[in-house]
């Protein structure tokens, strides 16, 4: 790897902590870990800052535009010394604030009398504010070392960024151009006294005293075709999900469902070829790509914020939709995702693909236009006609498709596909609504005839069914989405794979302690073979499948359980700042330690974001049926937050209140005009 071209002079230069771009101590090949990292997000564009506040071009630290680096270090030094970072934090998505102290020339004994806040946008825009509170003024020398590789995010992820580029002066900042052409910029405010382009620093004269501080105001620009841009132009707007609120007994509501809103809207990103459309990234920073499957389960779980995200999403996917004919007529595509130890990768389109009708169907009771049904449906009716082509020789759905293990997950997601796809061919006129009702009963006999081990303490659902035919018993988190049977007409929870017997028994494993770690689910149970509390599919706690048990026990009855899940998920998302992460350790819960993070896991992530609006509607149990103007209250009835209250909501298109209290007995506050309650 080449050497860096440009070094800041003096202490800078060589710092154990600061090396510049590309000599970071990440091993080719490997992801560096962004745990710890504060990651302000405002898509396309993104910064990964350490908690320290300084870049160093060390990892993934930087500002982003998207997928490339367009600032890797920007090292700020006062009087020739750093700040000692005292605190950091992001007080929104897409802001990280740090706060340190310095001793001045002068000071006598320990106090600093020196403040430094740096406040760093997403959209490349960074104020560095130096506060004095010393009796006299002095004039001080403020010093900002920058530098960039421009190199590509997937190449800086795998620990392969580029060499330092040479800077040149440039108007009130510096400038980088890439061998590409690509070009980036930063404009400083006052401009600086002195730009070193050799060394990359810029400097000021500097005479902050009490009350009068010094403001520096830092802006990084993209140059495209010969024009700057700053990285957050061009934002979806954040009108697509309603602006909702929890209060109540329990304080941590409110702070998770701010935080969800804000992260969901920092994730929302444009359709290139369709920009009327928007629909989630799936995570931070790995995965920002295009529309996924994680980007229609969140939609999924956000529908109590309105129908628009959703039905920007399924028109994204609908135009990804494979053509016929031919047996793959009507899949959505998708790339392959580790399944853990036990099971090759899995295809996230076959998932897509079975999700897109459930989706419809469930945006459709809670309010979507009559006319974004009539758009969507053509593409859901094909969906069911790829299903119905799909089964393997045993009659199941196999994942990867056509030639991959019958997973116990997929039949869930296709027998869900099939009861909800038949209300919407109902409501819509179309035929073949009980012709697909049939088809999800003979999918129901083989499932319980297949799918399930019997031992003497109850039994348990298999994990899979090999190719051959071969059972796989490792029990996990994935056992939630036998819950998940979906809503259907009257705020009813449609017929699920399960008899009431098995359901029970599920239940009851969930909330057991090989499965609950005491923070969320496992996605192995440790006492499985290949257990790995850090595993993404074999062990580590992942806040979508907890989310998914919590609302599936919900529904189902399972008061205790769902409640016992419910606590814990709350207890993790407000150890870690009420910004759930995609997934964190499984390691079981212990007094007075916070929860393990897991150090590649995306956050925000667009699935554990909206994981934590459906923990709280999960609570208070909402079950609307727009098209027949009902909704139904199901509240835990042991109202496990005391008295909860969430306000804001969409149901058939208006604001929508509802409140459970101490006792569990749900009430309506706000609802559209003409909307009954249901039972």
């Amino acid at each position: 790897m080449a050497p860096s071209t440009a070094k800041a002079p003096g202490p800078t230069a060589g710092h154990p902590h600061h090396p510049g771009p590309g000599t970071g101590a990440v091993r080719a090949g490997e992801p560096p870990a962004v745990h710890d990292a504060l990651v302000g997000v405002a898509l396309p564009a993104l910064t990964v800052s350490p908690r320290h506040g300084q870049l160093t071009g060390t990892g993934l630290e930087g500002v982003f535009l998207t997928g490339r680096r367009l600032l890797a270090r920007s090292v700020l030094r006062v009087a020739g010394r750093e700040p000692a970072p005292l605190r950091a934090h992001l007080p929104a998505a897409d802001r990280a604030e740090f706060l340190g102290v310095l001793r001045a020339p002068g000071d006598l004994g320990p106090d600093p009398s020196l403040v430094v806040e740096r406040v760093r946008d997403a959209d490349g825009t960074e104020r560095i504010t130096l506060r004095s509170s010393a009796p006299r003024p002095a004039r001080l020398t403020v010093e900002l070392a920058l530098g960039t590789d421009l190199a590509d995010l997937g190449a800086v992820a795998a620990g392969r960024p580029g060499p330092d580029l040479p800077a040149s002066v440039h108007g009130t900042g510096l400038r980088w151009t890439a061998p590409d052409g690509a070009a980036v910029s930063v404009a400083a405010d006052p401009p600086p006294s002195e730009s070193l382009a050799a060394a990359g620093v810029l400097r000021w004269d500097a005479e902050p005293a009490a009350g009068t501080p010094f403001v520096l105001t830092l802006r990084v620009r993209a140059e495209r075709s010969g024009r700057a841009q700053p990285p957050g132009a061009g934002r979806p707007g954040g009108h697509l999900l309603a602006d909702a609120a929890a209060e109540g007994d329990d304080p941590r509501p409110g702070p998770l469902l701010r935080a969800a809103l804000d992260d969901l809207r920092a994730l929302l990103q444009r359709d290139p070829a369709h920009p009327t459309d928007v629909h989630l990234a799936a995570g931070v920073p790995w995965r920002c790509g295009p529309v996924t499957a994680e980007a229609l389960w969140a939609a999924r779980m956000a529908l109590p914020l309105g129908t628009r995200l959703a039905a920007t999403t399924l028109r994204a996917l609908a135009r990804t939709q494979l053509g016929g004919p031919g047996p793959g007529a009507g899949r959505i595509p998708g790339p392959l995702r580790d399944a853990g130890p036990l099971l090759p990768p899995r295809c996230t389109g076959v998932e897509a693909t079975l999700g897109f009708p459930a989706v419809l169907a469930e945006a459709w009771r809670w309010g979507l236009p009559e006319q974004d049904l009539a758009d969507l449906l053509p593409a859901a009716e094909r969906c069911l006609g790829w299903l119905r082509g799909a089964l393997d020789e045993q009659g199941f759905v196999p994942d990867p498709w056509p030639a991959g293990p019958a997973r116990a997950e997929t039949q869930a997601h296709a027998h869900r596909a099939a009861e909800l796809g038949a209300d919407l061919l109902d409501a819509c006129g179309r035929p073949g609504g009980d012709a697909w009702r049939e088809w999800a009963r003979a999918l129901r006999e083989r499932f319980r005839a297949r799918f399930w081990q019997e031992d003497p303490s109850g039994g348990r659902p298999l994990l899979a069914l090999t190719p051959d035919g071969r059972p796989l018993p490792q029990l996990g988190g994935w056992a939630a989405h036998l819950l998940d049977t979906g809503l259907t007409g009257g705020g009813r929870q449609a017929p699920g794979l399960l008899d009431k017997a098995r359901a029970e028994r599920v239940a009851r494993l969930l909330a057991a302690p090989a499965l609950d770690s005491g923070w969320g689910l496992r996605g192995l149970g440790e006492k499985e073979p290949g257990y790995n509390p850090f595993g993404h599919r074999s062990g580590a706690v992942r806040t979508h499948e907890t989310a998914v048990a919590v609302a599936g026990l919900a529904a189902g009855g399972h008061e205790s359980e769902a409640a016992g899940l419910l606590r814990g998920a709350l207890d993790a998302a407000e150890a870690f700042g009420h910004r759930l992460p995609e997934m964190y350790a499984g390691e079981r819960r212990t007094a007075g330690a916070p929860p393990v993070p897991h150090p590649a896991a995306c956050r925000p992530a667009a699935v554990a974001a909206a994981a934590g609006i459906q923990l709280l509607t999960a609570a208070l149990g909402i079950r609307p049926d727009a098209p027949a103007r009902t909704v139904a209250l199901h509240p835990l009835r042991s109202a496990p937050l005391g008295e909860l209250r969430l306000s804001g909501l969409l149901v058939a298109g208006e604001p929508f209140a509802a409140r459970v209290g101490r006792l569990g007995l749900g009430m309506v506050e706000e609802a559209a005009a003409g909307l009954q309650l249901g039972v």
